[in-house]
């Protein structure tokens, strides 16, 4: 946690409760801090991830573990550890395989930005 003085913050990533999300579970950090201007969020896909999109933030998506495969707008990209792939504002996607990746959303994650068709 950060102090008015302080100018960074550290978060123990092993500590942070998951949280239930479209892609399956997500431990973030950094989404209570006001002055933060992106999030971080380690996340463990689910079978069932859901296809959603944002309409103001970009996530930067990096695969740790797994394969499988990014749907984004209508296309497959392969999925596999060290791919990375910046999702825009109104691109639809959804992450398919067991996956372990890192997502940082910029600006800072905000749950009234997921939208659903």
């Amino acid at each position: 946690m950060s102090t008015d003085t302080q100018r960074y913050n550290v978060v123990q990533m092993g500590e942070v409760e998951p949280t239930r999300c479209p892609c399956g579970f997500s431990k973030r950090a950094f989404v209570d801090d006001d002055e933060s201007p992106a999030s971080f969020h380690w996340v463990d896909i689910a079978a069932d991830s859901k296809t959603h999109y944002h309409k103001v933030m970009t996530e930067i998506y990096h695969v740790l573990e797994g394969e499988g495969v990014l749907e984004v707008d209508g296309e497959q990209v392969p999925l596999r550890p060290g791919t990375t792939v910046m999702i825009k504002p109104g691109c639809r996607h959804r992450a398919i395989g067991k996956l372990k990746i890192i997502n940082v959303a910029i600006p800072k994650f905000d749950e009234h930005d997921e939208w659903f068709d």
